[in-house]
Formats: C-alpha cells, structure tokens, sequence
C-alpha cells in the first residue's frame, strides 16, 4: 500500500533543509492537543535519531492527560519560560510548525515565530494554510498531522529505526484527533499505519486508557453535571449546545484538559447533528471559547466561521467570542438556527 506523500522534488527539498539543520525547534498551536503535541515528539524523535538536536516548544499548557508522552516532561512552554523559549530561537536553524494553519494560531509566541529568520517547514491538516513557511506539507484529508509526521518519516526512510517512544507519539496523535478512530478515519491507509506502529512494540490499549480513562474524581462529576444539568437540546434543530462557566470550572477544580471530548458526549443522542460547547476562559473576562462538533455531511466548520471568529474541519471546528456567556449563548442560538435552515 502506498503511504507516500512527496513527490520526488519535495523529497530531495525536504531533505536538503534537513541536512542543513544542526538546531531544531518544533511549535504547534496554543492549547495543544493530543495531534499536536504527538506530531510535534514523534517529529522530534525522528530527528534525534538522525543526530539533530532539538527542542519542541508550546504557547501553554498541555492536558494533564498528555503528560505521560515520552519526553513530554521535556517540552519548554512559552507562558512559563519565554527567555528559554526565545534563546532557542535564536539558536535555530530550523523551525517546525505542526498542526497550525496560521500563525495566529501560535497566540503569544505570534511574533517571536514570524521575527525568526530560520528556514520553516510546514506540517498541517487544516484548510487554507497561511503560515508562510519555505516547505509545506498540507493535506487536509488526513485524519492528523501525527498521520502526515508518519508518512514524512516513512519516505525518509525513518520508520526501521523508529524508536517506541516516537510510535508511541505518533498513535497518540492520530488516535485523539479521530476520537478513538470514530471519525475521520475510514480509509485503509491509517490502518496500514496502525498496523506498522504496533509492530514497533506500542500498546494501543494502554494508550488508550492513559489519554480517556484518566479523570479525577472532580472532573468525572463535572462532566455528568454538565451533561445533567447544562446540556440544552434543540431536538427540532437536530443540535445541542452547553456552557461551562468559570464559577463552575473553580467548583469542581478544573485543569486544562478536564473538557477534552465532551462536545462529543451530546452526539450520542439519536438523530443528533450538531453539538456546541461554551466555556469561560480561566483568566480573561468576556472570552468564550467554542467548540463545534457535526456527524457525516452536516458540516460544521462553516457555522464556526460566520458565528463564532473560526474555523476548522468539516465535523469538527472551533472559535472564540469576546463577549459574556449570555450573549454567547444568544449567538449559539442564532447558529443553530441557521444551522437547521441550512440542513431541513
């Protein structure tokens, strides 16, 4: 089965920046999820082996429920450590952007990004990249970038050396941005490539197990709160949304990542097709951060584009809004109503 991506000219592009970068800095978006932070120590393995150093660097935090990746307790977050963040800069003579479209994406560490002057390759599953970048690897057909990172290596010729701790990575990230293989994955190829990382010795059920089944105690009661008591069903509409407020984040003693998947949770509901989730920034006042989330051809990156200042997937998106939780909910409101006129 053919899992290549690069046509020949890319190859030989790609792997002349390679031979050229002595110091390389991975990145990815703000809020990292397990895509993300997979592609990002699964491309870093790589290079390790291939005798590079490197560092991978995030905006902020990542779940708690990430941090048993290998070499996660080695991540430099910008929020925490920006003198460390921008000495590795400067040091780099290779930039990394993976599973971002725009540098905006990046939040904080937009300037430092762009102000660089090292070669930058891009690595992404989201439409319309605008990163700019000097080698760009984007397929939005593709269930991840961990998917796309795997690929890369593959016709590098990188996967009979693959360690278990980059095949670790690389599962993980493709396994969190299809929800357990549930969407976006119905395709012989990312089997093939399943079935190439359990030969490097992975345990796809404890991984799975360490990233859904590691809640507190807290976070589980939030959860069945939020779906009991929250959970509001426009059932003529075919959609649900619900809102997570920072008084009810501090009453069951959120982390980030105590969310992660919920949006999901309402598409159980027969003859459900769109869910939204509304949640309170931790810090800043006015700012909501959404997530949407659709079933087969009721796509829901377009609401999160006109309604909600985002984007992202066919069935699964995001966005923002700068405004209180009431007028969030007035503008779900008017989304899923559009929604239902776009889709009778």
């Amino acid at each position: 089965m053919n899992i290549n991506l690069l046509d020949e000219q890319q190859l030989s592009l790609l792997k002349t920046m390679l031979d050229n970068a002595h110091q390389v800095v991975m990145c990815c978006h703000k809020s990292p999820d397990g895509d993300a932070i997979g592609s990002c120590l699964g491309w870093a393995d790589f290079l390790r082996r291939c005798g590079k150093e490197t560092a991978v660097v995030i905006p902020d935090a990542m779940p708690d429920f990430l941090q048993w990746l290998p070499s996660a307790n080695q991540v430099v977050r910008y929020d925490k450590n920006k003198e460390k963040t921008e000495a590795l800069f400067k040091q780099a003579d290779l930039v990394c952007c993976l599973d971002f479209n725009s540098a905006h994406r990046v939040a904080d560490m937009e300037e430092l990004l762009l102000s660089n002057k090292a070669p930058r390759i891009l690595f992404d599953h989201h439409l319309n990249p605008e990163m700019p970048a000097d080698f760009v690897v984007s397929h939005p057909s593709l269930c991840s970038t961990s998917e796309i990172v795997f690929r890369v290596v593959w016709q590098l010729g990188g996967y009979e050396g693959m360690t278990s701790s980059g095949a670790d990575s690389i599962y993980c990230g493709m396994m969190t941005d299809t929800g357990g293989f549930t969407y976006n994955s119905s395709y012989p190829e990312i089997y093939h490539i399943i079935g190439l990382l359990l030969s490097k010795g992975i345990d796809k059920d404890r991984i799975y197990r360490r990233v859904y089944n590691n809640y507190s105690e807290m976070c589980l009661r939030m959860r069945a709160y939020v779906i009991s008591q929250k959970l509001c069903v426009m059932a003529p509409c075919h959609a649900s949304y619900f809102s997570i407020t920072r008084k009810e984040m501090k009453r069951f003693h959120f982390i980030k990542g105590d969310a992660e998947g919920l949006v999901n949770e309402p598409l159980r509901i027969k003859g459900m097709r769109l869910s939204i989730s509304l949640r309170e920034d931790t810090d800043k006042d006015n700012l909501i951060w959404v997530s949407l989330r659709s079933v087969d051809q009721y796509f829901c990156n377009t609401l999160a584009e006109k309604f909600f200042n985002g984007g992202g997937h066919a069935n699964a998106a995001g966005g923002k809004l700068m405004c209180s939780m009431e007028e969030a909910i007035q503008i779900t409101h008017m989304a899923i109503l559009h929604f239902a006129r776009q889709y009778k």
